[in-house]
């Protein structure tokens, strides 16, 4: 691990040939979970928490925003997002975050607090808290392989509920919608409503030190909306959280963020004429002093190791420079 230091270090060394490198996370689990065992759980999440303030200078997202605009990035800066506004972000995360001194940036979908529940989370809790062992959906999805869907172990419900879940991202919303809840009916299950944050725990979180950005009201895929229908989705999302926090709020994710595909240059112009300062997305790389603030890459290493999870980190860094020194 004594290499991996160097190595960030020039691949992002500070002032204006600094790279901002930006994670993206959306949950942190109490503990593990059977039909997710990757995922990210407090413990887990302090492991990374403290190899990051080992490697990294650690920024809140507006300050490092700020630095890399102005050219004065410190060497190996790195800002620590999650996105949608869950309720563990408060519960689970925040506590971690204040114990390591480390800052952090929660972009929130306001459309969700106090007992909403997003349309995916809908699909996961539903084959998540189902006491069927199967499930004939051939009258709501007519994609191949997903007639009958049987249920018998978490390895087969995360496979049904994700072939779910690509069969209907990007249909119409309401019609998504829609088609959700007729799963969950079908299922027979009751859905949560303490997924999301409360709109005291987004308050919580603020006061807690962390800041919080707008994310959306329904979370939508922006390129399939007209302009007005994007623009007061960002613009409600904004508003709203600045009467609750009685503060401005500058930054922005793009809901799932894949350049061309859930956002593209009409929304890079909205989120400039809506008044945010940078916006952040979910292609992978480092930011430069040349890359457009309103189209800020975003990467998390998943390794579970120290070192393979710092070299990526190196090579996330690098691929943005081009390629790897000799």
């Amino acid at each position: 691990m004594n290499v991996v230091r160097p190595l960030l270090s020039l691949a992002s060394p500070q002032g204006r040939s600094g790279r901002l490198s930006v994670l993206v996370l959306h949950r942190v689990l109490p503990g593990p979970d059977p039909l997710y065992p990757e995922a990210i759980d407090a413990a887990r999440f302090r492991q990374m928490c403290e190899w990051l303030r080992s490697l990294f200078t650690v920024l809140p997202l507006d300050v490092a925003v700020q630095h890399l605009h102005s050219g004065s990035l410190p060497e190996r800066a790195l800002a620590i997002t999650f996105d949608d506004g869950y309720a563990d972000n408060c519960e689970v995360a925040m506590p971690i975050l204040r114990s390591l001194g480390m800052p952090a940036t929660v972009f929130v979908t306001t459309g969700f607090l106090n007992g909403g529940c997003m349309w995916n989370d809908i699909v996961v809790e539903s084959f998540r808290r189902t006491r069927q062992d199967q499930i004939m959906l051939d009258d709501l999805l007519p994609a191949p392989g997903l007639q009958t869907l049987l249920l018998t172990t978490p390895t087969l419900r995360r496979a049904a509920l994700e072939g779910v879940i690509g069969a209907v991202k990007y249909l119409p919303a309401a019609d998504r919608l829609d088609t959700v809840n007729r799963i969950a009916r079908r299922l027979g299950v009751t859905l949560p409503n303490d997924l999301m944050m409360s709109s005291a725990q987004v308050l919580a979180l603020r006061q807690g030190g962390l800041q919080v950005g707008a994310h959306t009201v329904t979370h939508p895929i922006l390129t399939t909306l007209p302009l007005d229908e994007a623009r007061q989705e960002m613009q409600q999302s904004k508003t709203f959280l600045e009467q609750l926090l009685d503060e401005r709020v500058g930054l922005f994710a793009y809901p799932n963020g894949k350049p061309g595909q859930d956002f593209d240059t009409r929304c890079v112009t909205l989120a400039k004429e809506v008044g945010f300062d940078a916006a952040v997305t979910t292609a992978p790389g480092a930011a430069s002093s040349q890359t457009d603030l309103y189209q800020l890459p975003r990467f998390t290493p998943w390794d579970r190791q120290r070192w393979r999870f710092g070299l990526r980190m190196v090579r996330n860094l690098w691929a943005s420079r081009g390629p790897l020194p000799a």
